[in-house]
């Protein structure tokens, strides 16, 4: 086959190009099963934890989990862009990004620490439970995308 579009069938289309509509969005199909997940963590954990630990607990527990979302939200998105910009890119803006999460998760971490809050011990609990969850649901859908393959024999 010689250039053109591929026929019906024939595997996924490429994702668009940096500048090209949905070309972030395309390379962001892996978030859908990990936020499904961590909310339906979020609906058993929060009134779980203001049953058994008041609303403080609760909002330790939304608080972690949100904490959890936003930090993969913002490596996802920083890792799109860099793939859609110029795919060498992608190790250089995720270590950027992972290192900045760190310092930044830290200082705050740190900060409510030193401030005493009493929900800090629910909100771990809960950063490590999405933390869990997110890398299951995220690590069940890669073993079930349709993933493009080389086959090394032939070349494609």
């Amino acid at each position: 086959m010689t250039g053109g579009a591929a026929p019906a069938g024939s595997g996924p289309a490429p994702a668009p190009r940096a500048g090209e509509r949905g070309a972030i969005r395309a390379r962001l199909p892996h978030l859908r099963l990990p936020l499904l997940a961590c909310a339906a963590l979020a609906v058993l954990g929060v009134p779980l934890a203001a049953l058994l630990r008041g609303p403080t607990g609760a909002a330790g527990v939304a608080a972690g989990i949100g904490l959890v979302i936003v930090s993969y939200l913002v490596s996802s998105f920083s890792v799109a862009w860099a793939d859609a910009v110029n795919p060498k890119l992608i190790m250089s803006v995720g270590l950027v990004t992972y290192a900045t999460k760190m310092v930044f998760l830290g200082v705050v971490m740190s900060a409510v620490a030193s401030a005493g809050w009493p929900g800090l011990p629910d909100m771990g609990v809960a950063i490590i439970a999405a933390v869990l969850v997110w890398i299951v649901a995220h690590v069940t859908w890669a073993w079930r995308a349709p993933l493009p393959t080389v086959d090394r024999a032939t070349g494609h």
